[in-house]
């Protein structure tokens, strides 16, 4: 498929960036004054400020390397950086922005790349999409230098770790923008300059392309892993395989009418053999039992959770607090134990052998799914089955606020799949779901379907969807 978007990493790919202890010992003082002028008086020289904040930093940089999770500036500043300070911690998270933005300009020495603008313009040119996924603290700095450097207004879509709450190399947030950019992910292609975040997550995410930029800068990290498409020293570089991209063959099509499958996840794809197993085993050390009764406040927190209204964190403490559970640890014991619960998937026989077989044939492949959990937590369970880079669309009912049937959930796959519903096949087992797809226009194929399920084509096997497709 033919490269639709290209999103760009912003430190060291977009901007060059490098720092020294002299650089940073001059930012001292500023931020100091920042917090002065909020009541937040310390007594540290500046050399022993600076010690504080670079520990506080590495610390909190170990643990998001380490989850993959980006924490509000807010926490940074008062669970990792001044963590052992006696802060007025509501003072600090009030002026955490604007520190966490002077801190990420300050620290280092930022500059544009001197080829950056007019490559820009010759992508604009083409007609290919632009955007950004940064890992980054503040919400701030990014579209701060974006419009110094007068680039701005060439990217649609830009993504920041800070406001998603996930960084690279989590598949998730490459979707994320793949989504709302309304490409397939397979018409993405990503460049930045680090291997284990930016190559390995375009990679997991199934990004069509992911060219890797020289940024000569020395992290003290291991930065080995997935190999480039290209490795590029400037970004010129870029334009010629976006050039060679364009005058490469298209591949046929594998159907002559359907070009794509969209598919449910649950039931479908997976199945839970000990459903809710870890979460009875928790409530029985504390000697209880699943309560029946609590069936329709359980429902309401899930209708909540699977339109996005409540996160899925909320969700699962809000299951736990129906059995009066109040200790924090016992909360956080319990939500642990439904995550545990959900992760425990079994895939159908067949299921990622399938999948690949469609991929390789170019189908694009797509999910629609209602749920209370995350795309990270849905995407960490497909790689497990070796099949989590070959989705191009993940639509989930948290994402965009409605459950299947609605149309809309349907359109919004389609839309990022860039098909018709006539050109695209729902693979699904509930009848309300299947309806729902054909109402929109699509066709429909049955697998471990419910009694009453309605179809255009039912299969008994995974594997069978490969000869189904290929007769509807």
């Amino acid at each position: 498929m033919k490269i639709q978007a290209v999103f760009f990493d912003m430190g060291g790919t977009i901007e060059t960036f490098c720092f020294t202890r002299e650089l940073r010992l001059k930012a001292v003082p500023v931020l100091r004054a920042l917090m002065e002028t909020h009541g937040i008086h310390l007594e540290d020289t500046d050399e022993q400020l600076l010690e504080v904040i670079t520990a506080g930093l590495n610390r909190y940089k170990q643990w998001s390397i380490a989850s993959m999770e980006e924490l509000p500036s807010a926490r940074i500043w008062c669970d990792y950086i001044f963590a052992d300070r006696d802060i007025d911690r509501e003072a600090l998270s009030a002026i955490s922005e604007p520190l966490m933005v002077l801190l990420e300009s300050r620290f280092y020495q930022r500059a544009l790349r001197p080829e950056v603008p007019a490559v820009l313009q010759a992508i604009h040119e083409m007609g290919i999409q632009m955007g950004v996924i940064s890992n980054v603290g503040s919400l701030g700095l990014v579209p701060d230098n974006l419009k110094e450097y007068g680039i701005f207004e060439y990217f649609s879509t830009i993504v920041l770790s800070s406001a998603y709450g996930r960084r690279k190399p989590d598949p998730a947030i490459f979707h994320y923008a793949a989504r709302l950019a309304n490409v397939p992910a397979s018409a993405c292609l990503y460049i930045g300059d680090r291997v284990t975040r930016d190559i390995d997550g375009a990679r997991r995410a199934g990004f069509g392309k992911a060219v890797q930029i020289r940024h000569h800068f020395e992290h003290g990290e291991d930065d080995t892993g997935a190999q480039p498409d290209a490795v590029i020293e400037d970004m010129t570089g870029l334009l010629e395989i976006l050039r060679a991209d364009r005058q490469s063959a298209e591949k046929p099509a594998p159907h002559p009418r359907i070009r794509g499958l969209v598919f449910d996840a649950g039931d479908l794809l997976y199945f839970r053999a000990e459903r809710g197993a870890k979460f009875k085993a928790f409530l029985a050390e504390l000697g209880m039992t699943l309560d029946p009764q609590h069936s329709e406040k359980k429902k309401a927190a899930e209708f909540q959770a699977y339109r996005g209204q409540i996160s899925h964190s909320e969700y699962r403490e809000a299951i736990v607090r129906l059995y009066n559970i109040t200790q924090p640890e016992l909360i956080e014991r319990g939500k642990q134990a439904l995550i545990d619960d959900d992760a425990n998937v079994v895939f159908f026989e067949g299921v990622a052998e399938t999948l690949l077989k469609l991929k390789a044939q170019g189908y694009l492949l797509g999910i629609v799914t209602d749920t209370a959990n995350s795309l990270s937590a849905k995407l960490n369970w497909f790689e497990r089955g070796g099949f989590g880079h070959v989705w191009d669309s993940i639509i989930s009912s948290m994402d965009i606020g409605v459950r299947k049937p609605d149309p809309s959930i349907y359109q919004a796959a389609l839309r990022q799949l860039g098909l018709s519903p006539s050109q695209a096949v729902f693979v699904g087992h509930r009848n309300y779901e299947l309806e729902g797809a054909r109402a929109v226009g699509m066709t429909t194929i049955a697998f471990n379907y419910d009694p009453d399920a309605q179809a255009d084509c039912y299969i008994a096997q995974f594997c069978e969807l490969v000869d189904a497709v290929a007769k509807v």
